[in-house]
């Protein structure tokens, strides 16, 4: 029909594919004037097809496609290609997209065709799925019209005992109460047990009297001692049927109909165990919402003491939740599932974490006992530190002409050990070429901080991490501190560590990958320092350490590399050194 016309319709004679409407003699010629742009627009014979003969470029109205964009996957005009938004993109002609996609989709066709047997074993096999999904469906709607007709039908008898005693209760409480009302009645002027004693008292025989006003006087009293002591043959309340099925009601409505929820999945790269357990959790992005979740975790390896059973956390109505009072040096497992309406998920999979083997110690750094603001740049929360290396680095390497260059700024925990085991764990970023970290006393301390920093030697200090051979010849003596070399990625243990059948200029049993996280034990009774991969706690290196005085966790980053010749274009990012302090306490807390 026309769609100019106005009621009624005229039927349409003409398509006009420029203006994309159908018009009838007379409109196409009132809206396709002679001597106008529009009397050269294109027309057919009537039709609801629209389509263009030649695309066009949605971004350029009159340039015709004749590229195709294989970043973008669709067709393009020159202009998009010269100066547009596929400038930067790889085009192929429109030509050679044809036979690539043409044939692609014959391909696609043929093995469609190829595979006409499966999909017809396929769809039997829907249909199949079908039949059984409509005769499972009824089956359930049965099976709940059953559950909840035997619902209906308790709840109905227990509805008609209750109310056949309470009736029972209401007609003997009437009973009693009337009764009472009778004989309180009695004791009224002219009516009952007075009126009759009136009358007796108006006897004039003595015998006669005597022998009435005996049984008399006994009822008499009896109401008398019934009106002092006054109490109710019954009572009005009927508190005893009142029902409290908040419990029931609750029940009731968690039934549930959602079917049983999916595990939840213990999130690794979140979770922490220190002195307490910082457990979090992740649920599947396509289950309904849970009520909550319940953990649960125990000791392993003490089955022979009888302690193997699982402990249960109270509901958690998040995504964590924190486990007090684990013991150390133990490994725990831990396991979580999740509930929804009172029907519990399975368990998620068991991971397993290892306590500290000592009680974890909360340390921030100091940033006033030696701290080199020019050189070290400390976070705000003071729980990681970056090396720099500034325009007082460059100066003072600047007179260095020969050989290599070495400098250490020394940071301290702001708290020091005097007694016990202590332990804390650190992370050292991968990129950061040289760091040293461990224990040292407050003498050695003074010492470093109060000498020079700058030196022209790594033998500067025995234990400098510098393959020089003079760390060897004290490894023996009880030191006052111990500091061992991370960096590169790698850890690199002393070589007095390694046996003595070894080669020592073998260096690989000298370097273990660094550990994402490394922990640090001070037993300062035992004067004694441990290293530790602070995820699987397995002890990388023990060494004997003096502890005469107070000890602090120490950290040494340095602020150059070898010489200023070879690593001038060294960028700022190649010298940073951070890493944070993993606090056991503040993290487990937050």
């Amino acid at each position: 029909m026309c769609n100019m016309c106005k009621p009624p319709q005229q039927e349409a004679t003409k398509s006009c594919m420029d203006c994309k409407a159908s018009y009838c003699n007379e409109c196409f010629k009132f809206h396709h004037p002679w001597g106008t742009p529009k009397a050269q627009h294109e027309y057919v014979g009537p039709t609801m097809n629209f389509r263009p003969k030649v695309l066009m470029c949605p971004e350029h109205e009159m340039e015709k496609v004749n590229m195709y964009c294989e970043v973008c996957r669709r067709p393009v005009c020159h202009l998009c290609k010269l100066g547009g938004s596929h400038a930067n993109h790889k085009v192929t002609s429109m030509s050679s997209a044809y036979k690539i996609l043409k044939e692609k989709l014959s391909k696609s066709i043929h093995y469609l065709i190829s595979k006409e047997d499966q999909v017809r074993t396929q769809i039997s096999h829907l249909e199949v799925l079908i039949n059984e999904t409509e005769e499972n469906g009824q089956v359930a709607e049965c099976g709940a019209y059953e559950h909840f007709e035997r619902l209906f039908q308790t709840l109905q008898e227990r509805k008609s005992e209750m109310l056949n005693s309470i009736e029972q209760s209401r007609t003997r409480r009437l009973e009693q109460l009337r009764g009472q009302v009778e004989e309180y009645q009695g004791m009224l002027e002219n009516s009952g047990l007075v009126g009759y004693a009136q009358e007796v008292l108006k006897e004039t025989d003595q015998s006669c009297f005597v022998q009435t006003a005996k049984q008399l006087h006994t009822r008499i009293a009896k109401s008398t001692e019934s009106l002092r002591t006054f109490h109710p043959a019954a009572d009005p309340s009927f508190d005893e049927f009142v029902l409290e099925t908040s419990r029931e009601e609750t029940m009731l409505k968690e039934l549930c109909f959602g079917g049983v929820p999916e595990p939840p999945i213990i999130d690794l790269s979140r979770s922490h165990v220190y002195n307490e357990g910082l457990l979090c959790w992740q649920l599947a992005e396509d289950t309904l919402a849970t009520d909550h979740q319940v953990l649960e975790y125990r000791r392993l390896g003490t089955e022979q003491d009888g302690d193997s059973r699982w402990r249960l956390t109270d509901r958690v109505y998040g995504p964590s939740t924190v486990v007090c009072d684990l013991e150390a040096d133990s490994l725990y497992s831990f396991r979580v599932r999740s509930c929804r309406n009172s029907l519990y998920s399975p368990y998620s999979p068991e991971v397993t974490f290892h306590t500290p083997p000592a009680p974890a110690f909360g340390f921030l750094f100091n940033d006033n006992c030696g701290f080199s603001s020019e050189r070290l740049a400390l976070s705000r929360r003071r729980d990681s530190v970056e090396s720099m290396a500034g325009m007082a680095f460059l100066l003072a390497a600047e007179r260095v002409q020969t050989g290599s260059y070495m400098g250490l700024d020394y940071i301290i925990g702001d708290t020091g050990i005097s007694q016990g085991r202590h332990y804390w764990a650190f992370r050292v970023e991968p990129h950061s070429y040289l760091v040293k970290v461990g224990v040292a006393s407050d003498s050695k301390l003074l010492e470093w901080f109060h000498n020079p920093r700058d030196t022209s030697s790594p033998r500067y200090d025995h234990d400098s991490g510098h393959d020089s051979g003079s760390e060897d010849t004290c490894y023996d003596l009880s030191q006052p501190f111990t500091l061992l070399t991370v960096g590169m990625g790698k850890m690199f243990l002393p070589k007095a560590s390694i046996s003595a059948g070894s080669d020592h200029g073998d260096h690989s049993n000298r370097v273990l990958p660094m550990p994402q996280r490394i922990g640090v034990c001070l037993d300062y009774d035992a004067g004694r320092v441990y290293f530790y991969d602070a995820d699987t706690m397995r002890c990388l290196y023990e060494r004997q350490v003096d502890c005469s005085g107070t000890m602090y966790p120490a950290f040494g980053l340095m602020g150059s590399d070898a010489g200023p010749s070879t690593h001038t274009g060294l960028s700022r990012s190649t010298l940073a050194f951070a890493f944070m302090l993993v606090s056991a306490f503040s993290q487990v807390c937050l």
